[in-house]
């Protein structure tokens, strides 16, 4: 069974937010002949690193809320240019709405087993269906 991650996706109020974020930044790439891959820079490197590339996920929290998540691709260490060792945590950019999970802030990144990380929403309906404030609205109410 794949073993996910759960990062802080911070700046972003929605998903729909994280998306234009994540447009913006691969136009940018486009631009610069660069390759289009979505990545994440991070300190610390997973050593549980099969387990995630196995089929698992980075799932994001928004707003207090698991909301979204994106499928890893590939786990890059490397030391950058002060000498300090970190991560780039590869995704394939394809941001799929999940059941809304509160989570208390927390630094880094976190493993998320598979029976804790909530399931996916079903495409063409439901709460991945309404505006993004409206949702952030009954969120905070404690509806979702």
């Amino acid at each position: 069974m794949a073993l996910n991650l759960l990062k802080l996706c911070v700046g972003a109020t929605s998903i729909e937010d994280l998306q234009s974020w994540l447009d913006s930044r691969m136009a940018q790439k486009r631009a610069q002949g660069l390759a289009e891959e979505h990545i994440h820079t991070t300190r610390m490197v997973p050593k549980r690193t099969d387990e995630l590339l196995a089929g698992g996920s980075l799932y994001w929290v928004i707003k207090g809320n698991i909301q979204v998540r994106e499928r890893l691709i590939d786990i890059r260490p490397f030391t950058d240019k002060e000498g300090i060792r970190r991560c780039d945590l590869v995704m394939d950019g394809k941001l799929v709405a999940t059941q809304w999970q509160p989570r208390r802030a927390f630094q880094g990144w976190r493993y998320l087993k598979p029976d804790d990380a909530p399931a996916d929403l079903a495409a063409g309906g439901g709460i991945a269906e309404l505006p993004p404030r409206l949702r952030n609205e009954l969120a905070e109410l404690g509806l979702l």
